[in-house]
């Protein structure tokens, strides 16, 4: 579960470290996301060797979607699936990600609502 105010780490190659989540899209009083849901971020910190020719800067706003959360997901078979932290690729308004890698696993419920993201990523677990 993602709210306001949370620290989110960026598990892409666009040159952001951490990102602080500004805003929840997706409903007029929603304050929660979870594995999926996109947000609104802040960069907060960029990575040492690619703050020369990064893609974002550091206080730039952008849309982020989530790719893992501490929180545990329940599957349909009754399994239950969780990650050792809270993590966010960024995208562009076509939501298309910015980055061209994506480091980790990532959950599979992301899997059919991005197809752009799929193309980038490791592996589903």
């Amino acid at each position: 579960m993602i709210q306001q105010q949370t620290v989110l780490k960026v598990s892409d190659n666009s040159g952001a470290k951490t990102a602080k989540c500004i805003k929840v899209l997706g409903g007029f009083k929603r304050k929660i996301a979870h594995v999926g849901d996109v947000i609104v971020v802040s960069i907060k910190e960029l990575r040492d060797n690619a703050a020369v020719n990064s893609k974002v800067k550091k206080g730039d706003i952008h849309r982020a979607i989530i790719i893992r959360t501490k929180q545990k997901i329940n599957n349909n078979n009754h399994i239950l699936t969780f990650f050792d932290d809270n993590a966010i690729v960024l995208i562009n308004k076509q939501n298309n990600p910015i980055a061209t890698r994506i480091v980790g696993p990532i959950s599979k419920k992301i899997k059919n609502k991005n197809l752009k993201l799929s193309g980038v990523s490791g592996g589903f677990v």
